[in-house]
């Protein structure tokens, strides 16, 4: 077989059909650029997910809060707080049937507990759960409640 200069050609064309460095660099600034956009996006989600979780853990711990009343007549005080439901309260008035109903008092996404208080800020009637919300400052505008 002979080697024209068209086989030739060929040959040479295909040791350079790679891709040169500036291609890949550049295709990885472009992926890079994407990979930083989404990044931020999926980061503003998150405070959404976190108070999909304070509303999930307000049901949760209004549950045990209403077990708790079934079995003792009444709701907590505000100074026995969400601790009655871990352990028996030793202050007026004590129940007289008392179950554990927590094996601790859960913490908020920001890693703050949640707070509690009988009656309740915006319903007398009714008590409370709170957290202090992301700033961790308790008043402030973006405190959470079981209430609103």
């Amino acid at each position: 077989m002979k080697l024209g200069p068209s086989n030739i050609q060929n040959q040479k064309s295909k040791i350079r059909s790679g891709f040169t460095l500036l291609e890949i660099v550049i295709v990885l600034g472009i992926i890079a650029v994407i990979l930083g956009g989404s990044i931020a996006v999926v980061g503003k989600l998150g405070d959404g997910a976190k108070i999909q979780r304070v509303t999930s853990d307000f049901n949760t711990i209004s549950s045990a809060v209403n077990t708790y009343k079934l079995n003792a007549g009444s709701a907590p005080t505000t100074a026995q707080g969400l601790q009655a439901l871990v352990s028996k309260p030793s202050s007026t008035p004590i129940p007289k049937r008392w179950t554990q109903l927590a094996t601790e008092i859960p913490l908020d996404p920001w890693q703050n507990p949640y707070l509690y208080r009988n009656p309740g800020k915006q319903d007398a009637s009714s008590f409370e759960i709170y957290s202090k919300g992301p700033d961790g400052q308790d008043g402030t505008e973006d405190d959470l409640s079981s209430q609103d």
